[in-house]
Parts: structure tokens; sequence; C-alpha cells
């Protein structure tokens, strides 16, 4: 549960781009984007950062080296990386494009959320186990207090979520559903 949220936080959402939304193994994606639009709405409100990541796997070295698993991916549309139309984004918005799991390395995200004083972030997004989890260990490990929206994310294989939600995230952060993270993120106000 979500005791309180910082005076300047951001909402990070992560890889909610149409490529991985529009995918079919992706579970419940309308009612996915309807609790994340409320969070944009609500931070949008409030004058508080929306950062909005998106993936870009393509010719990065760890997609090259050995593992078991083989990820299985159609060939990417042209639209593919663009922000699902549903999220409705602003000027002031910050967008990230990442490379790998965490939308923290080498990439500019932990300089743009200090050089507006941001202190605590809300997470969203695809996939749970994944994008979300890599972004919020990069998150703890720089001292972000972190907040998990549970019910404006989701994963494609319902064993890893809630793994992730179970035994991973409550070492990091407090999980809360989006209607009462917007309560406290008035309260913090």
């Amino acid at each position: 549960m979500v005791t309180a949220l910082d005076k300047n936080t951001a909402l990070v959402l992560i890889d909610l781009q149409k490529g991985i939304v529009q995918n079919p193994a992706i579970p419940n994606a309308p009612q996915l984007l309807r609790q994340v639009a409320k969070l944009v709405e609500a931070f949008h409100g409030y004058g508080l950062p929306v950062v909005l990541v998106n993936v870009q796997v393509a010719g990065t070295a760890w997609t090259k080296s050995r593992k078991d698993a083989v990820s299985q991916q159609p060939p990417p549309r042209e639209d593919a990386l663009d922000i699902t139309p549903e999220i409705i984004s602003r000027p002031g918005d910050i967008f990230i494009t990442k490379h790998t799991w965490s939308a923290f390395y080498e990439t500019r995200l932990d300089e743009e959320l200090k050089s507006r004083q941001v202190t605590g972030i809300v997470l969203g997004g695809i996939s749970t186990s994944i994008g979300v989890e890599g972004t919020a260990r990069g998150a703890s490990e720089r001292g972000y207090n972190i907040a998990f929206a549970r019910d404006a994310m989701t994963d494609s294989v319902p064993e890893a979520h809630e793994r992730s939600m179970r035994y991973i995230f409550p070492r990091m952060g407090e999980i809360d559903d989006t209607d009462r993270i917007i309560t406290k993120l008035a309260e913090s106000r």
C-alpha cells in the first residue's frame, strides 16, 4: 500500500508503444491503458513530470549474446516505436528511448529527473517482469522512492507479473492501485 508520495514525483511509463501494446499476447491492454491515462491526466494536472519510455533493441550487443530463451518478435512496423495514441502527451513530457530492460541504463533519464528535483517515481507499463522491473531496479539503485501502479502494468507471462508484484517490488517500493496513488498524489500537494 502506498503510504505517501514525494512532493516531486514523476510518472514513468514503460514501453507503451504501438509495437508492444498491440501485441495480442499482452493481456488486458484496454483496461491497462485506461488506468495509465488516469495517471497521466493526474500528473499533468499537478504539473508533475511524465516520462514516456519506448524500447528499441535492434542491433544492440545484448540481443546477440547466447541465451536459452529466443525472442519471437514479428518484424517491426514502421510506427512500432510510437507511443500508443491512448496516451496523451503534452509539451514538456520527457521521452526516453531505452535499448535494454532498464530505462536508466545509458539514457538521460536520471539526469532529466534530477534536473527537476524528482525524488520519487510512480511506475507502470509493459512488461512487469522486464521493462518495469528493470527500470525499478535502476531507480532503486539511485535512491528514488518508488510506487508501483499494479493496475497500470501487465506482462505477457502472468506468472512473471505475479512474481515481480509479490517478491521483487515490495523490496524496492510500495504497491497500490491507480485510484489510491492519485489520492496520495493529491495529498502530497
